[in-house]
């Protein structure tokens, strides 16, 4: 298990990279969503978008990212003794949380039924990078 451990950690950043451009992208695509009215031509088409990214890209890189995760908890096991990476996937469970909410909005636009302003969007589209951030500050720094 220990020479897979380039690949594992690898195939995490990938995967973290890619969950965190949709992560990023799938709030701005509501922002302007919100602003087009309901039936419209161009309402079908931001719920397409939103519908093929979180297929396409959000779903399957967030499931890689967990997966490739555990998969190195379990290979270095040791760093389970070490506080930042308590905090970290406290962090990880937060944007797991934000994923939901984000699929939920989505199918919110599916039905036609956003209750949500383009104030509210642009806020939220703030709190995947700061997540990211601190999650990616925990594992270079290793603070605790």
């Amino acid at each position: 298990m220990i020479e897979n451990i380039p690949y594992l950690v690898t195939l995490h950043l990938i995967a973290l990279i890619l969950w965190m451009v949709g992560m990023l992208y799938l709030p701005r695509i509501f922002l302007y969503h919100a602003q087009v009215q309901p039936g419209s031509e161009a309402d079908g088409k931001f719920k397409e978008m939103e519908r093929g990214l979180m297929a396409a890209l959000l779903n399957p890189a967030m499931i890689v990212a967990f997966v490739t995760g555990i998969l190195l908890i379990v290979a270095m096991p040791v760093y389970m003794q070490q506080g930042w990476l308590h905090t970290k996937l406290l962090l990880v469970l937060l944007m797991g949380g934000v994923h939901g909410m984000l699929s939920k909005f989505r199918k919110d636009f599916d039905k036609g039924q956003n209750t949500k302003s383009e104030g509210f969007y642009k806020k939220l589209n703030l709190v995947p990078g700061v997540l990211m951030v601190l999650i990616v500050w925990l594992v270079i720094m290793k603070p605790f």
